[in-house]
């Protein structure tokens, strides 16, 4: 995992050009005094962020490092058992899961850098 900076309100991922479009990158964000495992994906420009954990079965979603995107890069999949996800949006669209949404983070890019904040039920 990359050495990841604490802005004053949220926590520093990487700078936006550095993940690219259908790329991604895993953090841990420190919530209430909780470690939560999430992840960050370029979409088409815009970035998305969620834990990563499969609303299936809590299991992580990279199937390899970095790696959550279906091979067409259309869409976010869970290794385990084929969970299919909107990256926009975290939507279960197939699988066991349909309907459910995967546990969104706040994010933002300021100054060029992308930002992951705690939501405020995290606190």
């Amino acid at each position: 995992m990359p050495d990841i900076e604490h802005d004053q309100r949220g926590l520093v991922i990487a700078g936006a050009h550095e993940i690219e479009h259908a790329a991604s990158r895993t953090f841990v964000l420190t919530c209430g005094g909780k470690a939560i495992e999430g992840f960050v994906v370029n979409f088409h420009g815009k970035f998305y962020a969620y834990v990563n954990r499969c609303c299936h079965i809590p299991m992580r979603l990279d199937w390899v490092e970095n790696e959550f995107f279906t091979r067409d890069k259309r869409l976010l999949i869970c290794p385990t058992h084929g969970a299919s996800y909107d990256p926009t949006s975290g939507l279960c669209l197939d699988g066991p899961c349909p309907g459910e949404y995967l546990e969104s983070i706040p994010v933002s890019v300021k100054h060029g850098q992308i930002i992951v904040y705690c939501p405020p039920e995290w606190d």
